[in-house]
């Protein structure tokens, strides 16, 4: 087809307002500024988990309780735990940790709702930006723990999968707590994804699923012990490009 027979542009360049475009080349500038400042201020933290969960679960509820415990194990094993700094599962994660040996660290989001800092932080930093925090969970873990949740939940379990499954990060445990809450989504993995060839079987087994605090513990110390905590230069180098 002729160039010029294309359908135009539906706003065109004379039509965009000025200011705004403006205003969106410097937002620019800030995003650099937040992934600089978290970069330098997490710097610090490493060996870390990242621990996700529901924002809506209250303190009298079993997964809370599940939570807290799972973070303290990891705390007093060593690990920094990461958690979204809100309330609910990710309040449960940073007790634990804050009550444990080790660092609670809260990467917190700037939401007109629903969000508020929980007060279990040794380390807490804001962004106002979700793809800038969601690269942190990942730049900082070596594991990933995925407590019942929604979608917010969902979004970072599957960038995950995806990040490890392309070998854009390394791959690095990925465990999913009470299987009774994951086994809907896990038979729909394997009955529709793996049945109708959209992954393959072996993707399957980047997931664990398990149910006690002690078994998340000791699923990634297993992993580590077969390859070392540190990266291979190739990993080192993916882990800048995310």
């Amino acid at each position: 087809m002729d160039p010029a027979e294309k359908i135009p542009p539906l706003l065109a360049p004379e039509l965009i307002e000025k200011p705004w475009a403006g205003r969106e080349a410097w937002r620019v500038f800030a995003i650099i500024a937040e992934f600089a400042e978290a970069t330098e201020r997490l710097n610090g933290i490493r060996p870390a988990v990242s621990i996700f969960g529901s924002a809506r679960t209250p303190p009298d509820h079993p997964y809370y309780r599940l939570t807290e415990e799972i973070a303290r194990e990891l705390s007093d094993a060593g690990f920094t735990v990461i958690s979204g700094g809100g309330p609910g599962l990710m309040e449960a994660a940073n007790k634990g940790a804050y009550d444990g040996r080790s660092l609670s660290v809260g990467l917190n989001i700037q939401l007109p709702h629903e969000q508020q800092t929980n007060a279990y932080q040794d380390v807490s930093q804001s962004f106002r930006h979700f793809f800038a925090r969601k690269v942190m969970f990942v730049k900082f873990a070596l594991a990933y723990v995925v407590m019942p949740g929604g979608y917010g939940t969902l979004d970072e379990l599957m960038e995950a999968l995806t990040l490890v499954q392309t070998r854009m990060i390394r791959r690095m445990p990925i465990i999913l707590v009470y299987s009774a809450y994951w086994s809907g989504l896990m038979d729909w993995l394997r009955g529709t994804l793996v049945t109708e060839k959209m992954i393959d079987p072996a993707d399957l087994d980047l997931i664990q699923v398990v149910d006690r605090p002690e078994e998340v513990v000791k699923a990634i110390f297993d992993h580590y012990e077969k390859r070392g905590f540190e990266p291979s230069a190739r990993e080192r180098e993916a882990h800048l490009n995310l």
